[in-house]
């Protein structure tokens, strides 16, 4: 017989602990009074009453006969529906949830059963992770933060060693995604001499991809034995990653034709029947800033060009929301060389194993797990930090 007294106090905060810390962070910045543990009511962060009325408001418009008839306002109004049910209907699932793990967790309180209480441990475990990533969305609070991301992968100082640490980048970003439920496609690829690639430009899709991904942006290191090395000695190499909000096709940015340098060339392959007997590759330089863009993914040189055209829009918009934020000059100081003592983070293979995020000094010595694809602690602790210091800073 399982003694219900000593286990029921035990799951009952864990289960309201991070509703409590949303709730109490309301009550530190205002006069009103503790909401219930568990209501929808915690609104000083989720605001969920505020998305609820603006969500009803918006529905209603959609469903006026002239809706779209504006295929602008359409649009626009389309998107922010998909946010605010983003919101709004996970936190329902997730209110119901906890209702139903209280209602039975004070029946097995009364008569207690083993299967049961596990069943109720995990579930109960499940609504906690889920609530903590909920609440880490509320750190994405920047225009851009909903949008797709564009990630740019490019090999550093290492040659072969560091062109295969860009291309296990890109396995450990796109196994990232796919445990998301996002979508990846592969618009830039630029394979190594030997090994690995050169660079990548991969577009993730899903909401809040740029919001999470841009904890990414740096300069990453490795150091293993490198396979490569007959002499199988210890090697360090690097490679960088930027992340771009992925621009809608609302957003005008203007590109004048006589802005643009277009080069065209044969897309690279593995040989063979993979070579591209035409120049169907397509490379745009955009003189007034210097940024380039290439796709070569395509068959078609006009669907390469617009790929590239979609890319260099992605950078543009980039570029302008640095300087309106005044951000530029932070932008550029981490754009440093892509080499020793630039680096977010390190990622060591031997004589031990550990990755180490410079910044927040979160360390997790499972490399494996991270390589496929678990970097969500890392992302979430820099998110925390940032959200940290730009409290501080408003105080």
């Amino acid at each position: 017989m399982i003694n219900s007294a000593s286990r029921t106090p035990v799951r009952e905060p864990r289960l309201a602990s991070f509703v409590e810390t949303a709730c109490w962070k309301e009550i530190a910045t205002s006069n009103s009074p503790r909401p219930p543990v568990g209501s929808t009511r915690c609104g000083g962060i989720f605001d969920l009453e505020g998305k609820r009325h603006t969500l009803a408001a918006l529905e209603q418009e959609m469903a006026e006969g002239h809706f779209w008839n504006h295929q602008e306002r359409a649009r626009e109004v389309v998107q922010q529906v998909k946010v605010l049910k983003g919101w709004v209907e996970p936190w329902d699932d997730l209110d119901a949830r906890v209702r139903n793990a209280r209602e039975l967790g004070e029946l097995l309180a009364l008569e207690p059963d083993e299967a049961m209480l596990r069943d109720l441990d995990a579930d109960v475990a499940g609504i906690v992770s889920e609530l903590d990533a909920f609440g880490l969305r509320t750190l994405l609070r920047l225009p851009d933060d909903v949008r797709d991301a564009q990630l740019e992968i490019s090999a550093g100082a290492g040659g072969t060693e560091a062109q295969d640490w860009a291309q296990m980048l890109m396995r450990m970003y796109t196994r990232w995604a796919e445990r998301r439920g996002y979508s990846v496609d592969i618009l830039d690829l630029s394979e190594g001499e030997e090994a690995g690639i050169k660079g990548a430009v991969l577009e993730i899709k899903g909401q809040y991809a740029y919001g999470f991904l841009k904890a990414e942006s740096g300069v990453h290191r490795l150091v293993r034995i490198s396979p490569f090395d007959s002499q199988a000695r210890r090697h360090t190499s690097f490679a960088s990653v930027f992340i771009y909000p992925v621009v809608n096709e609302e957003i005008n940015i203007e590109i004048r034709d006589e802005d643009i340098k277009m080069d065209v060339f044969r897309a690279s392959g593995a040989g063979g029947q993979h070579v591209n007997k035409t120049s169907s590759a397509v490379r745009l330089t955009h003189i007034p800033s210097g940024i380039v863009t290439a796709s070569q993914q395509e068959r078609s040189q006009v669907k390469n060009r617009a790929q590239a055209m979609k890319m260099l829009k992605n950078r543009l918009y980039q570029l302008e929301v640095d300087k309106q934020l005044a951000a530029k000059a932070a932008m550029d100081a981490n754009k440093m060389d892509v080499t020793f003592g630039s680096q977010i983070r390190s990622y060591v293979f031997q004589p031990y194993t550990m990755v180490n995020d410079h910044r927040t000094e979160l360390k997790i010595p499972d490399v494996d797990k991270i390589m496929d694809g678990a970097i969500d602690p890392f992302i979430e602790a820099y998110l925390k930090q940032a959200g940290e210091t730009a409290a501080g800073a408003s105080a």
